[in-house]
């Protein structure tokens, strides 16, 4: 069990618009605290850029938007729930953990 006074140091990497938005430049890294779930990501990343709250999720249900996919070790994590931990390269920093615009169209 992780203490939940522990953070852990998650590397993220966000689509293009996204990025511009929140005006961040590349990947960052965020300190999420407790155990590295993919909604303690997720919590974080909207503390600290409030401007994203809404993109990646809905207000209030906190579900997935429908064009948004989440990846992590060639993993699509996309339709996990929130309080799934990640895997072991992205607590290790190793990995990032990717949240990517999906395509569409034809």
């Amino acid at each position: 069990m992780t203490d939940p006074a522990t953070t852990t140091a998650i590397r993220v990497h966000l689509p293009t618009h996204l990025r511009k938005l929140a005006h961040i430049d590349g990947e960052l890294t965020l300190d999420v605290p407790g155990a590295a779930t993919l909604g303690g990501v997720l919590d974080v990343l909207e503390d600290h850029y409030p401007v994203l709250k809404g993109t990646i999720r809905h207000h209030g249900t906190d579900k997935r938007r429908a064009f948004v996919r989440f990846f992590a070790c060639e993993e699509d994590l996309s339709h996990e729930p929130h309080d799934t931990p990640l895997p072991e390269p992205v607590v290790r920093g190793t990995e990032p953990l990717l949240i990517i615009g999906a395509m569409a169209g034809g």
